[in-house]
């Protein structure tokens, strides 16, 4: 059996963000979805439980960070192509996320945008003879040439 994951993020609304994610395009898994949790099936082998702040407070003795105002994880799921990207960005945007920058250098593309509760998640395709063999060298110039934020 593959290694799975399970990634757990804090929300304000459950319904809420149930409804952003099937608007992307994902299933729900409702055997694991209630008032206080919704599981968003991203693959067979990756999951998202969206949690109420109070649900999630029970998992944890840590804070539980305002992911509007900081960053505790960059969320990075692959796509097939440059346009899978492209659609899966702008179907977010049309259910309410905010644009979080981009990425083009020619063997890797990426859109990113911060969720409902401003959790950041890219979309990104790479050539795939890059993905075998490992992508080109690129200086912090390059890189930050190939990235506008918006």
């Amino acid at each position: 059996m593959p290694t799975m994951i399970f990634v757990n993020l804090a929300v304000d609304d459950v319904a809420r963000s149930r409804a952003f994610f099937e608007a992307l395009g994902y299933s729900i898994n409702e055997g694991f979805s209630d008032e206080n949790a919704v599981s968003v099936v991203i693959s067979d082998t990756i999951t998202a439980m969206l949690l109420t702040r109070p649900f999630f407070a029970e998992f944890t003795r840590k804070t539980i960070i305002d992911a509007t105002t900081s960053t505790e994880v960059q969320l990075a799921l692959s796509a097939e192509s440059k346009e899978e990207v492209d659609a899966t960005y702008a179907a977010a945007l049309a259910a309410g996320a905010t644009p979080a920058g981009e990425q083009d250098h020619g063997f890797m593309y990426s859109k990113s945008f911060d969720d409902l509760d401003g959790h950041h998640w890219d979309f990104v395709w790479m050539d795939p003879a890059a993905a075998a063999g490992g992508a080109p060298e690129l200086s912090v110039d390059e890189m930050r040439a190939g990235t506008t934020v918006a």
